[in-house]
């Protein structure tokens, strides 16, 4: 009988634990506005997230040889849907999903230094123009985008034009009309960061080539193989036809990476690599993915998310929010936003969030964004799947990384398992490796500590992602001790406010909100879910945290 009471206690327990992990929270309100200023945009490596199909874990006779990490492990397009569907990302308070790219990659693998590796991250490739196996079928894409967009989210892939994948006996490499094979980058000015490799045995599209060429011989063999060849040569003509741009190499994969947009309404893109090619191939693509996207509200208005423009955020790697609209090269400087991006991944803030102290690191962004970077916008992260020095390496600060993210200004990028704290050091693995573990669904189902960080993570998601003042607001200090702040977005007939205190003492605590909410308001703390009524300028909460986040009830 005792045996049996025990049993049960277990179980009730780990029900209970479950239950408190999966348990919808409240839903993004109907009547905010999504701004992409003021994102939640959670990065994942496609490969490694969530397996939903083991039959393409080894597409195109891929072998299980690479080294730690370094191969693909089955993470799919149906395992993204999957976890759409229970709500995992509308739990984390989720606006937007970036994956990693999608599309055909080599099918063989080559040896960087660091073990044997495929191209499972995505950025080897082979062909535009059609998915690869191993992360599902364009029906797949066609599921995952129309699930997002019924659950509020947006979807953006990954656009390498960059470069092709690398040659091994089973890919060849593209004609020299299409790419270069040398010099190596050695990255000491503008000339020799952009008109070379990336690394050896990269092949470099030639981008700045304006010369009309042939499609790769290669291209031609596979797509007459599968039986589409003479479609996609009456889609390449129609294409150039439109636009008056030559058949050069860039344009042929801004075509084939626009038919993205106009077949599954994809919402936006994250170009890869961006100060490695001329600057004005931006511009080129921003208007074919402009032209692209409202092709497609117009055949498919039903499936129209909201109003917003086509996303476009560049990874200009380094580039930080203290450069402005400006990159340095060392020999020049580029504006990559004016007519090209909307948004800059920003490499600064890791450093930013080490260094300063919150009110110093707020108010910094909110005067930059609110004046220099007016109308456009930065991606803040903490960790990434290539930077190798991310704000908490060994996951001891899994709180702070949240608290400073997602209620600093500017768009926030979850990078898969920073809401659970998944480790980004791995025994046996080398270099980049180590950051791209598979996503530890078993700690999140099993794991107390880790649901306590994963609710941490959401409730501070929500919170953003029903404020669009936190991202896109305006900052003002209250009270420096204890810390309070206000932010506060105005456009047009939307108005929102909300009031933050942080590092303030566990149980009853006075808060003061200036001016903000007249006397007898009614505010609620999205973190507690207690109330309280504005009284002389403060209300008073009674929670168990040291955190508040005010809203209007």
């Amino acid at each position: 009988m005792q045996k049996f009471s025990l049993l049960l206690i277990i179980l009730i327990a780990l029900t209970s634990c479950k239950e408190k992990q999966v348990k919808a929270m409240e839903p993004v309100k109907p009547d905010v506005p999504f701004i992409w200023e003021n994102a939640n945009i959670y990065f994942m490596l496609t490969d490694r997230f969530n397996n939903g199909d083991t039959l393409n874990d080894l597409s195109f006779d891929r072998k299980d040889n690479a080294a730690k990490l370094r191969g693909f492990k089955g993470g799919d397009l149906k395992g993204v849907i999957k976890k759409i569907e229970e709500g995992y990302f509308t739990n984390l308070g989720v606006n937007a999903i970036w994956m990693t790219p999608i599309v055909e990659q080599i099918h063989g693998a080559v040896d960087e230094g660091t073990g044997l590796s495929y191209g499972f991250h995505g950025y080897w490739t082979k062909d535009w123009t059609s998915l690869d196996l191993n992360f599902g079928t364009k029906e797949d894409l066609k599921k995952l985008v129309a699930v997002a967009h019924k659950n509020g989210i947006r979807i953006v892939l990954d656009a390498v034009i960059n470069h092709t994948g690398p040659v091994t006996d089973k890919d060849s490499v593209y004609p020299k009309n299409w790419v270069r094979t040398g010099p190596q980058c050695n990255y000491q000015d503008f000339e020799s960061t952009v008109t070379c490799t990336l690394v050896k045995n990269l092949p470099d599209i030639k981008t700045e080539s304006e010369e009309n060429v042939e499609l790769p011989k290669q291209l031609v063999e596979k797509w007459k193989a599968e039986g589409r060849y003479e479609q996609e040569l009456k889609e390449l003509d129609a294409f150039f036809a439109k636009t008056g741009y030559p058949k050069a190499p860039k344009y042929y994969i801004m075509k084939w990476l626009s038919d993205y947009i106009t077949e599954f309404g994809i919402d936006g893109y994250r170009a890869d690599t961006v100060k490695h090619t001329e600057a004005n191939v931006w511009g080129d693509f921003k208007s074919v993915c402009d032209a692209a996207f409202a092709e497609f509200k117009k055949n498919n208005p039903d499936k129209v998310i909201d109003d917003n423009n086509f996303f476009l955020v560049g990874e200009i790697y380094n580039y930080g929010i203290s450069g402005g609209k400006y990159f340095d090269f060392g020999d020049k400087k580029v504006n990559y936003f004016d007519g090209k991006f909307s948004s800059q991944i920003n490499f600064e803030f890791k450093w930013n969030a080490a260094q300063s102290s919150y009110e110093e690191l707020f108010s910094r962004y909110s005067s930059i964004l609110n004046n220099e970077l007016k109308g456009f916008g930065v991606l803040n992260y903490v960790s990434s799947h290539d930077d190798g020095q991310p704000f908490d390496k060994e996951r001891t600060k899994p709180f702070e990384s949240a608290t400073k993210l997602l209620l600093c200004p500017g768009a926030s990028q979850i990078y898969y398992g920073d809401e659970s704290a998944r480790p980004l050091i791995v025994e046996d693995a080398n270099g980049d490796a180590n950051l791209r573990s598979l996503m530890n669904w078993n700690d999140i189902e099993n794991n107390p500590k880790t649901q306590e960080i994963l609710t941490h993570w959401q409730k501070l998601g929500q919170f953003r992602s029903n404020h669009p003042s936190v991202g896109a607001g305006v900052h003002k200090m209250i009270s420096e001790a204890p810390y309070v702040f206000q932010r506060t977005y105005i456009k047009e007939n939307f108005k929102d406010a909300v009031i933050v205190g942080l590092d303030l003492i566990e149980g009853e605590k006075e808060i003061n909100v200036g001016e903000l909410f007249p006397e007898g308001t009614a505010l609620k703390d999205a973190y507690s879910g207690k109330t309280g009524i504005v009284k002389s300028g403060k209300v008073v909460i009674d929670s168990p945290f040291s955190i508040v986040l005010l809203e209007e009830k």
